[in-house]
C-alpha cells in the first residue's frame, strides 16, 4: 500500500467520522437529522476511497469532486448559528479529509506531463487557481468555524458581498489611484530611469556620480517622502504621482544600466571590428541585452508604484483613492471595506505585473531563461 492510498483512505475515515462525533459544543442536530447532508459526507468518502484504486489520471477527477463536494458540505454546516463559532472535532475532522484530499489532487495533476501544449499551459494554470480558491475555503471555514469577529477577520464571503455592492465605489478609487497616480508616475519615473541610463552609460562619469544619490534615494523611507511631495504638488494625484516617480526611478536606472554593461567585451569587439556607431552598437548590442534587466526593474516597479501611490494617500488626498478608502474606513471599523479595497489592489496589482509579465515574453522570446 503506496502511502498515496493510505492518505486516501485516511480522507475517507475523516469525512466519516462526522457522521458519528459531535459536531458543535452546543446542543445541535447531528447528521443524522440532516439526510441530505449524510448522503453528501457518505458519498465523498466513498469518492475519497474509490480515488486510491484508480489509475492516477482518473483518481484526479473523482479527487476534485470529492473535495467539492466535502467543502459544499462543511459549508452548508457553518449556515447552522449551533455550529459556526462552536464547532468541535466533528466539523473539524471532515475539513482536514478535504484538505488532505485536494493537497493529494494537486500533486497527482502537477505529476501529469502532457505532450500537448495547450494542455500543459492549462494544468500550469489550473494548479495556482485550485491552490488559491482552497486557500479561501480554509479563510471562510476557519474564520466562521471559530466564530472570529468581523471587526478582526472578516470571511471572504463578507469580503465578497461588500465587493459587490461597492463597485462604484471601487471603480472611482481604482481610477483616482491607479490610473491617474500610478500610470502618470509609473509611465514618467520608468522612462525618465531608462534615458538617464542610457546617457549614464554613454558618459561613464553620469553613472559614476547618480549610482551613489540612486542608493541614497533608494533608501528613502516613503513616508517620508510623501508629506513633501504633498506639500510640493497639492493633495491631489499629482503629488502621488511624483511619489511614483521617486519610487520607480533609481530601480530602473540602476537594472538599465547594468544590463547596458551586460554585452560581453566579444560582442563590444565584433561591433567595433564591423565600424559600428555608437548609435548602432546601442541598437544592435547594448539595448538587447539590457532587456530581460529593463523588464526586471518594470516588475519590480509594477509593484512599488501601486505600494507607493496607496501609502501616500495617507498623507493627503481627495475624498478618493484606494489609500483614502483605507484609511478612512479602518478608522471608522469597517474591515470589510478595507478588505475590499485591499482585495482590489491585489487584483489590480497582479493583473499589472501581468501585463508586464506577458510583455517581457513577447519582447524576449529569445532569451535562454524561455528557449529551455
Amino acid at each position: 500500500m503506496t502511502w498515496q492510498r493510505l492518505a486516501f483512505f485516511v480522507a475517507a475515515l475523516g469525512m466519516l467520522a462526522a457522521a458519528v462525533l459531535p459536531l458543535s459544543s452546543e446542543p445541535t442536530e447531528n447528521l443524522f437529522g440532516r439526510p441530505i447532508l449524510l448522503a453528501a459526507i457518505l458519498l465523498t468518502a466513498a469518492l475519497y476511497a474509490g480515488a486510491a484504486f484508480v489509475t492516477p489520471r482518473l483518481s484526479i477527477v473523482i479527487t476534485f469532486a470529492g473535495v467539492v463536494l466535502g467543502c459544499a458540505v462543511t459549508l452548508a454546516l457553518l449556515r447552522d448559528d449551533t455550529i459556526a463559532g462552536y464547532a468541535t472535532r466533528g466539523f473539524w475532522l471532515p475539513v482536514l479529509a478535504n484538505w488532505i484530499a485536494a493537497w493529494l489532487g494537486v500533486a497527482r495533476l502537477a505529476a501529469v506531463k502532457p505532450r500537448d501544449k495547450a494542455a500543459s499551459r492549462m494544468i500550469d494554470l489550473a494548479i495556482p487557481l485550485l491552490f488559491g480558491a482552497f486557500v479561501f475555503y480554509l479563510w471562510e471555514v476557519a474564520v466562521r468555524g471559530f466564530g472570529v469577529p468581523s471587526v478582526l477577520f472578516p470571511a471572504p464571503s463578507a469580503i465578497a458581498v461588500r465587493f459587490a455592492g461597492s463597485l462604484w465605489m471601487l471603480w472611482q478609487d481604482f481610477f483616482q489611484t491607479f490610473i491617474l497616480g500610478v500610470l502618470t508616475g509609473y509611465v514618467i519615473g520608468c522612462g525618465a530611469g531608462f534615458l538617464v541610463a542610457v546617457a549614464a552609460h554613454r558618459y561613464t562619469f553620469l553613472g559614476r556620480g547618480l549610482l551613489p544619490i540612486g542608493n541614497f534615494v533608494s533608501a528613502l523611507p516613503i513616508v517620508g517622502v510623501a508629506p513633501i511631495m504633498v506639500m510640493w504638488f497639492g493633495f491631489d494625484w499629482p503629488s502621488k504621482a511624483a511619489v511614483v516617480v521617486v519610487i520607480t526611478f533609481f530601480p530602473m536606472l540602476v537594472n538599465t544600466l547594468a544590463g547596458l554593461n551586460a554585452a560581453g567585451h566579444i560582442e563590444r569587439d565584433l561591433m567595433r571590428s564591423y565600424g559600428a556607431g555608437h548609435r548602432q552598437t546601442l541598437q544592435k548590442l547594448y539595448l538587447p541585452a539590457a532587456m530581460p534587466f529593463i523588464f526586471n526593474a518594470l516588475k519590480i516597479n509594477s509593484t512599488l508604484a501601486f505600494i507607493g501611490a496607496i501609502v501616500a494617500e495617507f498623507f493627503g488626498t481627495p475624498t478618493l483613492g484606494i489609500g483614502f478608502r483605507i484609511s478612512i474606513e479602518a478608522g471608522r471599523m469597517a474591515l470589510d471595506v478595507v478588505w475590499a479595497e485591499i482585495a482590489l489592489a491585489a487584483l489590480a496589482g497582479m493583473a499589472f505585473y501581468g501585463i508586464v509579465a506577458l510583455a517581457e515574453r513577447v519582447t524576449t522570446f529569445w532569451h535562454p531563461s524561455y528557449r529551455t
